[in-house]
């Protein structure tokens, strides 16, 4: 269905139609001029992301369920560094006529599966036009006890720096993607230049080399918000002294935290979370597996600092790692190399405005 037989309030009606708010702070939400929040007791956490066809997502390869999914989690993922809870969102989209109203549900589906994952309500937002392609922009509003929520500005002399998950396999399963999509426009090119029709007709059947990749993919497409491990650190009566979500590559982001906190930092090489299919993948396609850990973005893992006396706690916890401690900032920011070279840390990072 075209999306003009709609109309804006049409299609926002057939998108939130079966949305049930789950938050005692959603008074009011998807239906009125201003969705109503009311936090008595907590502080109140806002995060917003923007994302653009062309520049964040590649409709080639990224399908809508996913995108979907991904958009929300991001934001939340950005509540979840800041040890708050996600309770809303709201979503405005920017829409091409390209796209028909299943194509948008589908997208508005996976949003919804994660905000049902995380029991988050939709509560709002805006749709428009667009000449450019598909835009998302997502606000997520969160809570979190003012003596609970952690910035990064907290990290302290000798405090342990730590990750949740890997590293790296986002960026891998981005470059697996774009491989497999040159391979498939070269082999179109060449098809065309020929006029080998018989040519054409097969590609449109093109299947792109992803087995034994699956984990990769899952990273790339389907990011996901990491709110186990700080319902984790909880659990262990740790509180980090700082933290940030992953999203512009490792080395980025602790050099934020050393920024904010005045701090140096000793990052150990050796200690780097990496899988097994990012490793490989890496070798295949002659790149450091180190160099893509750590400026890789996209992992929404955690980055974290915890006192040193939390060593044996931290330990004990599946599904995080050490990976180095904060130093003096007169020290710098320092990777120390396998064979016990050292060189500076540097933020190499995705960088959308570069």
């Amino acid at each position: 269905m075209e999306i003009s037989k709609l109309g804006e309030f049409g299609l926002i009606d057939r998108l939130t139609a079966d949305i049930e708010t789950k938050n005692e702070s959603t008074v009011r939400g998807v239906g009125d001029d201003c969705a109503v929040l009311h936090y008595p007791d907590k502080e109140v956490l806002v995060t917003t992301d923007l994302l653009m066809e062309g520049v964040h997502f590649d409709l080639t390869y990224t399908d809508l369920y996913n995108l979907g999914y991904k958009a929300a989690m991001v934001n939340m993922s950005d509540v979840f560094a800041m040890n708050g809870t996600p309770r809303q969102l709201t979503v405005s989209l920017a829409i091409g006529k390209r796209f028909t109203v299943e194509d948008i549900e589908t997208l508005y589906a996976g949003m919804k599966a994660a905000c049902r994952k995380w029991n988050v309500d939709i509560v709002g937002g805006d749709t428009t036009s667009s000449y450019t392609g598909l835009a998302i922009s997502i606000t997520c509003i969160g809570e979190a006890a003012k003596e609970d929520i952690v910035y990064r500005n907290g990290a302290k002399e000798t405090d342990l720096i730590c990750v949740s998950g890997d590293l790296g396999a986002a960026y891998m399963g981005l470059q697996l993607l774009e491989r497999e999509k040159s391979v498939y426009y070269q082999q179109v090119n060449e098809a065309k230049k020929k006029g080998d029709k018989k040519a054409l007709e097969e590609l449109a059947n093109f299947q792109p080399e992803f087995a034994g990749r699956e984990y990769l993919l899952q990273r790339q497409l389907k990011a996901e918000a990491r709110g186990d491990i700080t319902a984790l650190l909880r659990e262990a009566n740790i509180r980090p002294t700082a933290m940030m979500d992953i999203s512009d590559g490792l080395s980025s982001e602790l050099l934020h935290i050393c920024k904010q906190s005045k701090v140096g930092c000793r990052v150990f090489e050796k200690n780097l979370p990496i899988d097994y299919q990012t490793a490989v993948m890496a070798e295949e396609l002659n790149m450091n597996v180190t160099t893509c850990a750590l400026n890789g973005g996209e992992d929404y893992e955690l980055l974290f600092t915890v006192p040193i006396g939390d060593y044996e706690k931290i330990n004990a916890l599946e599904g995080v790692r050490l990976i180095g401690h904060v130093t003096k900032e007169s020290l710098g920011h320092v990777l120390v190399t396998r064979d016990d070279n050292e060189f500076e840390l540097k933020a190499q990072g995705w960088n959308p405005l570069s």
